[in-house]
């Protein structure tokens, strides 16, 4: 049989006191860790030195109810080329929507939104608005194609970030250059985003023609030659 242990081996071992002069410990970052002394000097330095502009525009792509398959797949083409959006609920097209999509655009931390909008199962309009202040426009979309019918030679990679190339006409009158503003506010892709990929290869065109909007997209191939991927007005 083997010895009985005796009573002050069972008795359990009390907890090593933490030394008082031990260093703190650094703080951490995504980039590493920080020793203490570093992060005051950031601190105070952050007042003196100028803000960078960081681009947060975030993007709430949506429709109404009873919209038909073709003008949902455009929704969703939409979608997939702006990495920078989120995409919600259907929203009942009632008079209050826009109180319904300020209230939307709030909750999930957007800024500006693209609301899809189906009237009588045939006509589709596109609202592009800046929340919850303002403006908006109504567009009448004609001449839809998805890339799925389209079956265009272009492919760029999902993510990337396009280039926004606009008409000479935008520069005409008033109007035209807040469109142009909105546009380069909602459709650029911002810098160092989390799901976008850090170059470009693809051109979003804006170009006016008889008084409609015409919006291409372009694959880059080389400094010469571009492959079109989809298009409508």
């Amino acid at each position: 049989m083997g010895k009985k242990r005796k009573h002050s081996e069972t008795q359990t071992a009390e907890p090593r006191k933490k030394d008082e002069g031990a260093p703190e410990r650094p703080k951490r970052t995504l980039m590493g860790w920080k020793d203490k002394d570093e992060v005051n000097q950031q601190t105070e330095s952050s007042p003196d030195s100028p803000q960078v502009f960081r681009n947060k525009e975030k993007v709430m792509v949506t429709c109404s109810r009873r919209i038909n398959y073709r003008y949902r797949h455009l929704m969703l083409n939409m979608v997939s080329l702006l990495p920078h959006c989120k995409k919600d609920n259907k929203v009942e097209s009632r008079s209050s929507k826009g109180a319904t999509l300020n209230e939307l655009i709030e909750l999930r931390g957007c800024s500006s939104a693209l609301f899809f909008e189906c009237r009588k199962h045939q006509d589709l309009y596109m609202w592009m608005a800046r929340c919850p202040n303002g403006p908006s426009v109504k567009f009448l979309v004609n001449a839809v194609h998805t890339m799925e019918e389209l079956k265009l030679t272009g492919n760029h990679l999902k993510g990337s970030r396009p280039l926004l190339t606009f008409s000479s006409n935008f520069e005409k009158d008033a109007h035209w250059k807040l469109l142009k503003e909105m546009i380069i506010q909602i459709f650029g892709t911002p810098k160092e985003h989390r799901k976008s990929k850090p170059y470009h290869d693809h051109v979003f065109v804006f170009s006016i023609v008889d008084d409609h909007i015409w919006f291409r997209n372009y694959q880059v191939l080389s400094f010469t030659l571009k492959a079109e991927i989809g298009s409508s007005q």
